[in-house]
């Protein structure tokens, strides 16, 4: 007989859904009805967000035969997250075909692009610069609290290797012992009964439902930070297209004049780039706690927060280099007209003056 594991799984999908959201006026929005007095800061003590998302508790029916709960995030930064929670008690092998269909199907996205086109509706006011496409990320968690035995977390890594693997990877068929080895070595593990094994699209915990809570957390934000960054490149990019496109398309002395209007054009959009990074990477902060702060290193590693991270510096340095760029060449224009209109003025000054006698 099957061993009966117990715990839940978590698909999160997050959207990039404007610039800035004020949370202020979203607890306002919400606040404004009776039934929704769900704000919390869930944020352990030990991980601060300098402003706390605004979490709002939804219902859920018709995703799972189990019943379902679910909650939407509002972050400061523009982004809204929902959130579905699916308790599960199967052997492993139903556990794997469970991952496999969910991570592959489209049940659970389509689901929660419909709450936050609901949500985002109802806080309207509270969007600043509101994106008409929205980007997103989507990503499983797997909890796991109750398994027969109650092995330690080095016993339940050996033991369950394959599984946590198939999981990770949303694959049916078994893996080879190479790729096993290569997602299981993705984990972290604070005390000798907890364990977090993360993958690029999903991850295992195997800890109590309150100590899941912070990998939980991180794994979120982790996703969310992937998510702005992805859509700063997408803006860098548009804009160094623009940019190369304008060089290609005006020759001449003259139209360096127009220069000078795109180079502060591409400031502006390099200012703010850099100024909405900012305020992501300091977002949330660890207090004396180094166990957080290497999972969400983990976390942000394994999703790929900082290649996209290393792409948006590079391209802000690319902006940067093309406006000094514009900038010389419509400084060197400047100098050439004046020049020009001297010399223009001392021949007309000479005609004049050859004229007189």
């Amino acid at each position: 007989m099957s061993e009966l594991v117990k715990g839940s799984v978590m698909f999160l999908n997050l959207y990039d859904v404007a610039e800035e959201i004020k949370l202020e006026h979203v607890r306002e929005l919400l606040g404004a009805r009776p039934q929704e007095r769900v704000f919390k800061n869930a944020a352990p003590e030990y991980v601060r967000f300098e402003r706390a998302p605004v979490i709002e508790s939804i219902s859920v029916e018709g995703l799972a035969p189990q019943a379902a709960t679910g909650q939407v995030k509002y972050y400061d930064y523009g982004v809204i997250s929902v959130m579905f929670e699916v308790p599960i008690a199967a052997g492993w092998e139903a556990i794997v075909e469970m991952a496999s269909k969910w991570m592959s199907g489209s049940e659970f996205e389509s689901a929660a692009l419909r709450v936050a086109k609901e949500k985002t509706k109802n806080v309207e006011g509270a969007l600043i610069r509101s994106y008409p496409n929205w980007l997103s990320e989507d990503y499983f968690i797997f909890q796991f609290n109750e398994v027969p035995g109650s092995p330690a977390a080095s016993e339940f890594l050996l033991k369950h290797r394959g599984d946590i693997a198939r999981i990770v990877r949303g694959e049916t068929t078994p893996l080879s012992l190479e790729e096993q080895n290569e997602i299981t070595q993705s984990f972290i593990s604070y005390y000798p009964t907890d364990l977090v094994v993360i993958g690029w699209n999903a991850a295992v915990i195997y800890d109590t439902p309150a100590g899941a809570q912070t990998a939980i957390q991180l794994l979120e934000y982790a996703n969310s930070q992937l998510l702005e960054f992805r859509y700063y490149d997408e803006m860098l990019t548009r804009e160094l297209a623009g940019v190369y496109g304008f060089l290609k398309a005006r020759h001449g002395l003259f139209a360096r004049w127009w220069r000078q209007k795109r180079a502060n054009r591409l400031q502006g959009v390099t200012v703010e780039v850099t100024e909405l990074v900012e305020r992501v990477d300091n977002s949330i902060k660890f207090l004396s706690d180094m166990f957080s702060a290497r999972l969400y290193r983990l976390a942000a590693a394994k999703v790929g927060v900082p290649d996209y991270k290393s792409l948006v510096n590079q391209k802000l340095h690319t902006a940067e280099e093309l406006y000094r760029s514009l900038v010389e060449e419509f400084q060197a224009s400047r100098g050439f007209l004046l020049e020009l209109m001297v010399v223009v003025i001392l021949v007309i000054e000479l005609v004049a003056l050859f004229r007189g006698k």
